[in-house]
């Protein structure tokens, strides 16, 4: 039979997607890759999925790398057309040990992001995949309404303003997230900076395409939302009907 795998990353419409597969698929295996960089708070976030959905979160773990910083030291590479090079190290070459021929992989990826569902099947055309929240009409302000009603605080990146659950210095922020890091996370933009130094590039650039490095960064560049809008439409009633058994109208 083919296994359900659900690729839980810490965030918030992971966690609901991971429910509402457990819900319908007991059996189904709940795979976390751990990068080594994001914040410690996700490791609480973790144990209260688990309680959550009754299943133990299979941890996976690159033992070549710290963190993602450590990867753009080691590889001399951080970011480009075909993505960053931690995404590659710390989570697609685990996912691609880990699965089988015939898995059928769940993402947590939310309605506002279906065109990358999208992208992603062309990308990956022989991964079988369920999409349960885009299915569902399910947002991203739904899934942080449905963690908090299940009695689960939620990230501590989201409490911060963040809109992903990321590693502290994502490669592929841009000039308003990166002041933001550097003002909540001051120690992370200090090394990234430095490590944009010491290997001659920067995941950011100016609006003629050339890079800037980060220790020149105008801490006035870009803006980033900084306010969570927790909201609970139509999805959050689809999904407590379905994780009561009833019929999805």
């Amino acid at each position: 039979m083919s296994r359900y795998l659900v690729w839980f990353s810490c965030g918030a419409p992971s966690a609901v997607a991971a429910k509402l597969t457990v819900n319908e698929h007991p059996s189904a295996e709940l795979v976390y890759c751990d990068t080594g960089g994001e914040h410690p708070d996700n490791k609480r976030f973790l144990k209260d999925v688990e309680r959550w959905t009754g299943r133990t979160v299979i941890v996976l773990k690159n033992p070549n790398y710290e963190d993602h910083f450590d990867v753009a030291v080691k590889e001399r590479y951080i970011n480009g057309p075909y993505g960053a090079r931690c995404t590659m190290e710390l989570k697609r070459k685990l996912r691609e040990q880990y699965q089988r021929p015939g898995d059928v992989h769940v993402w947590g990826f939310h309605l506002e992001e279906a065109d990358r569902a999208i992208d992603f099947e062309d990308r990956f055309p022989d991964l079988k995949c369920w999409w349960p929240l885009i299915e569902m009409k399910i947002t991203r302000g739904d899934c942080l309404a449905l963690i908090h009603r299940a009695g689960i605080r939620i990230p501590e990146m989201y409490q911060l303003g963040y809109q992903n659950n990321n590693c502290i210095g994502c490669w592929k922020g841009g000039m308003g997230y990166w002041n933001k890091i550097r003002v909540d996370f001051p120690e992370h933009f200090k090394r990234a900076a430095e490590i944009c130094r010491d290997i001659g590039r920067s995941p950011i650039k100016d609006s003629d395409g050339k890079p800037i490095m980060l220790d020149e960064l105008d801490p006035k560049a870009g803006r980033y939302q900084s306010e969570n809008h927790i909201q609970c439409g139509i999805g959050c009633f689809a999904v407590d009907k379905a994780l009561r058994g009833d019929e999805i109208l």
